[in-house]
């Protein structure tokens, strides 16, 4: 007899799964069935994609603890909202509702969220090294992710951070990081924020290259800094650029940088005389980390000829940047900020552990 329930119990399970998975809608692996307008284009350009939270087979359900809204997009909804809260909590779920995801019209951009899974699709389950109640960090940006926002818990305009109740949907092509267990949540958020930027720079600085950071004082820009420094050597220098005397102190006492200016980024020729001034000659690599727009010149100018810059900001235009080298006769390769590069994730938390000075500076904002 009790065998025969056994028998009958797992029938029953057996059947409820395979009717689950049976009418469980087929996802496509870039998320293209989400994509409301215009169809036919992946989830990032799209208008609008759907936000609905009933999973495909192929997606991953998040509990949304934070946003991490990119530093462009949130300069923007500050200044649009004169530093209002309430008015940049109220853009933020206009934007959401209207698209389906956090792209900031304006800029295009969105960010990064962490959180915890909920749900994990059939066909995903035996492919990936997640289970339901794991923490990550999406390592895609806001502006392709569904996302439904059912309240702002709090907004800290500082370090452009909203805490919410809400999801999310991680795509099959899309990829994470686990939060590491060896720091707080919210550092791990903050730098994994930017991850795709100190990584690149392992990539392209080399023993004894002259590196340009423009706005070393911010996230990415003090990632960028400390991991020039490691690379550079001693035959190499790293400048970097703050906008004002006080960010500049700061910048010379974390020691990440060997010379430090001060300069208007709007103003290229400013940029240019004070690099000249105080390094007596054109850089090899200009790595720019600003949030504000009309700042490829900027780059371009300091940057000799057969040298790179490397656009990590979200503010940059293609147009101003390509017609600017022409205009000005610059040689100089130009290398738009991919925020993924290969195991960018592990890079970044890693120099967050090889530099206590970079930790601490971390921890004291960001935590």
């Amino acid at each position: 007899m009790v065998e025969k329930i056994l028998i009958k119990v797992n029938i029953v399970k057996f059947t409820s799964a395979y009717f689950r998975d049976k009418i469980m809608k087929k996802g496509t692996l870039y998320g293209t069935h989400r994509v409301l307008d215009p169809k036919g284009s992946l989830p990032q350009p799209a208008l609008k994609i759907s936000n609905d939270m009933e999973i495909y087979d192929n997606e991953i359900l998040i509990d949304v603890d934070f946003l991490n809204i990119d530093s462009a997009s949130f300069t923007q909804l500050k200044d649009e909202a004169n530093g209002d809260m309430e008015k940049v909590k109220n853009k933020i779920i206009q934007i959401v509702d209207q698209r389906g995801k956090m792209q900031n019209p304006v800029t295009g951009s969105g960010g990064m969220l962490i959180g915890r899974v909920r749900e994990i699709g059939p066909k995903l389950i035996n492919k990936i090294d997640l289970k339901v109640g794991d923490k990550i960090a999406t390592l895609v940006s806001l502006s392709l992710t569904p996302l439904k926002i059912n309240k702002i818990r709090n907004i800290n305009l500082d370090i452009d951070r909203v805490e919410i109740d809400g999801n999310a949907i991680l795509f099959e092509s899309g990829i994470y990081a686990k939060l590491p267990e060896d720091m707080e949540d919210t550092l791990a958020l903050a730098a994994l924020d930017v991850a795709g930027a100190p990584a690149q720079v392992k990539k392209l600085v080399k023993p004894g290259d002259n590196v340009l950071i423009l706005g070393a004082t911010g996230k990415s820009g003090l990632m960028c800094s400390c991991m020039a420094k490691q690379m550079v050597g001693q035959e190499g220098t790293v400048i970097g650029q703050a906008r004002n005397e006080n960010r500049a102190q700061f910048l010379s006492r974390t020691k990440f940088c060997d010379k430090v200016i001060v300069a208007d980024v709007l103003n290229p020729i400013k940029v240019l005389d004070e690099v000249q001034i105080k390094f007596g000659k054109e850089v090899d690599i200009t790595i720019n980390c600003l949030s504000i727009p009309n700042t490829e010149l900027s780059s371009i100018l300091p940057t000799r000829d057969g040298g790179i810059v490397y656009f990590f900001s979200m503010a940059t235009s293609f147009t101003k940047a390509a017609l600017g080298a022409e205009g000005v006769g610059k040689d100089v390769t130009m290398i738009i900020g991919n925020g993924y590069t290969k195991n960018h994730a592990e890079i970044t938390l890693d120099l967050l552990r090889s530099s206590d000075k970079l930790r601490a500076i971390f921890e004291e904002k960001y935590v």
